[in-house]
């Protein structure tokens, strides 16, 4: 196994950091290492807010689920999927007139531009996971970003086209800090060859063994087997109706609409 891979295999999710600031030579190698990922038509639709304030940090420790350790991260790297810069740049160079000239619609951003923007901006994300690790700088991803988004709107002075999908607190390994790797399902339940593959009731059984073996029937959800319970406490739970709530909030602004070629900030 070469140290890439080893450097994969070894990662966790670290929520417990090293006092130490992150070095400014480890952050740039980190930011420069995200900026190289795969990119859509090298369009690189993502932005990146660098967060060290205590303040902000704070504030995303309870907006975000209420996850103290959050405000603890020495740096937080917030990946927003971006589509402003594109359009700002289109209205310098009148592609609004151009478009009109030559009989074709400018429409703004719609649903499968955000997508796009998504994928872009966690390829950048996950660049930014491994190199982070293979500088004994640990990482854990935050997706309770999504939520409140009019407040993150705010905080970040968000236009409308720039839309948080992920964030990821970064700090430096504790001396001699255990690792424990989580397992993951089997990869029979995950890869299939040529076409998807629809599991029966003898492959979830095996496929969740081990997960179900955390069930009690105390649970506080008063939930019959694991799989009530884990709904209970991650799909049907508030802060997943808030994240539900707040997407909603943002997509209204990628309606695809056309464009008046002088108002494009409308």
């Amino acid at each position: 196994m070469n140290d890439t891979l080893k450097t994969i295999n070894n990662r966790v999710s670290l929520r417990g950091y090293d006092k130490k600031d992150i070095s400014k030579e480890d952050l740039d190698a980190i930011l420069e290492a995200a900026m190289r990922a795969p990119t859509a038509g090298n369009q690189m639709l993502y932005s990146i807010i660098v967060v060290k304030d205590e303040k902000t940090k704070k504030i995303l420790s309870k907006t975000c689920d209420n996850q103290a350790f959050i405000a603890t991260a020495p740096v937080i790297l917030l990946f927003l999927a971006d589509h402003q810069r594109w359009f700002d740049y289109y209205e310098l160079n009148g592609v609004g007139e151009y478009c009109e000239e030559h009989g074709l619609l400018f429409e703004a951003p719609q649903e499968s531009d955000l997508l796009l923007a998504i994928e872009d901006a966690m390829c950048a994300a996950e660049n930014a996971v491994i190199a982070a690790e293979s500088l004994n700088i640990g990482s854990c991803y935050i997706g309770d970003i999504v939520e409140n988004y009019e407040i993150h709107k705010e905080l970040f002075d968000l236009p409308d086209w720039a839309f948080p999908i992920g964030m990821l607190c970064l700090g430096y390994y504790r001396p001699e800090q255990p690792r424990v790797i989580k397992e993951r399902f089997d990869r029979e339940y995950i890869v299939f060859e040529e076409k998807y593959r629809h599991l029966n009731a003898e492959d979830y059984s095996k496929m969740f063994a081990s997960r179900e073996k955390i069930y009690r029937e105390d649970n506080q959800y008063k939930a019959k087997n694991f799989a009530q319970m884990f709904y209970a406490r991650k799909t049907g739970a508030v802060f997943s109706k808030e994240m539900a709530r707040s997407v909603r909030v943002a997509m209204k602004k990628w309606d695809g609409r056309i464009l008046n070629k002088r108002k494009i900030h409308d």
